[in-house]
């Protein structure tokens, strides 16, 4: 079981939102708004990870269909009764490096807030997946951190770590745009060159582009 199904799930997760500092929230804010730029209003949108539906809400007011997995089913369940009767949004329990879904089912699929590293599965396995589920000429995005951000970043888990969200932070391990707990969190940085060595390794080809000096996004075109 991962750390976002046993520890960090739901209201938990939640928490850790409604905590983060304002640098940090522009950061949240900048991300979705580049995100919610590349659909369009007829587009079916898959986000995978998508916790309690935080993310989800915001897209379902552009897409034409939305559609959240996670694997944690106490996420899944809060991301349910959050959304409500938002008629145009489905949220299921799936592991995005296995998904159920017929290949070229989405026309964006966006695995944002550093997913790539959070999920902790094999990073070629989840990308060649999210390209899978994605429609011939649709987008593919996965996000993480600029290292421009690094110090609101650990602010920002410093902060979810005092409110006991995660545990406490092992100041020897966290360097270098990874951050590690004394309880088993790990969260890496996937950085630009990152990302074109993993698209290239398995035959795609990927842009770059950096956004509010706070994400890094990677964007394949199927």
């Amino acid at each position: 079981m991962s750390y976002y199904e046993d520890r960090l799930s739901a209201s938990r997760l939640k928490r850790c939102y409604e905590i983060a500092p304002p640098r940090v929230r522009q950061y949240l804010d900048a991300e979705i708004s580049y995100v919610i730029n590349q659909i369009k209003e007829t587009d079916s949108v898959l986000e995978p990870g998508c916790g309690y539906g935080r993310v989800l809400e915001k897209l379902s007011r552009r897409a034409g269909k939305v559609t959240g997995i996670d694997t944690s089913v106490e996420s899944v369940a809060m991301a349910k009764k959050e959304l409500g009767a938002t008629s145009n949004c489905s949220v299921f329990v799936m592991d995005a490096s296995c998904m159920s879904f017929s290949s070229g089912q989405f026309d964006v699929v966006a695995c944002i807030q550093n997913g790539i590293s959070a999920f902790g599965v094999d990073r070629r396995t989840l990308i060649r997946e999210c390209v899978r589920v994605t429609k011939k000429g649709g987008t593919v995005l996965f996000s993480s951190y600029s290292d421009k951000f690094w110090g609101h970043r650990l602010e920002w888990f410093q902060l979810q770590a005092k409110e006991g969200l995660i545990g406490e932070i092992d100041c020897s391990e966290t360097r270098d745009g990874v951050i590690v707990t004394r309880d088993g969190f790990k969260a890496a940085t996937v950085r630009p060159k990152d990302f074109l060595s993993l698209t290239k390794d398995i035959g795609f080809t990927a842009k770059i582009v950096e956004v509010d000096e706070s994400s890094v996004f990677c964007e394949i075109t199927p």
